[in-house]
């Protein structure tokens, strides 16, 4: 397997430990997307089309959980946002398997400087 690199806001938490709770250092989300991910991002690799960075908590979050109807460019005030976006923000909970803990299989190193 060949290294990628993955840009990583500076104040991103470190990657916690295998099964550790999710801490939202984005590192999973950034090299590519959950099931759920997919679908949205319509790919299989790359940063997920859901994840937002949160000035207020310094940390990765997912938009499936907090505004599903944002990531899919529903019109805010629509029939699918009133109704459909708050069944799906639960859904995508245990579609992305919120709580469980750490399940990357996937090391940060610093990037090395160049010459």
């Amino acid at each position: 397997m060949h290294p990628t690199i993955i840009h990583i806001h500076t104040d991103a938490p470190p990657k916690p430990a295998w099964g550790a709770p999710c801490n939202g250092c984005g590192l999973c989300c950034l090299s590519e997307p959950c099931p759920i991910g997919m679908l949205v991002s319509r790919k299989r690799h790359g940063i997920c089309k859901a994840l937002r960075w949160s000035d207020e908590v310094n940390r990765y979050v997912c938009g499936m959980l907090l505004a599903p109807a944002e990531v899919l460019g529903w019109p805010a005030q629509g029939l699918l946002s009133r109704w459909l976006a708050p069944w799906l923000a639960r859904r995508s909970r245990r579609w992305i398997a919120a709580g469980l803990g750490c399940d990357a299989h996937i090391q940060a190193l610093p990037q090395e400087p160049g010459p």
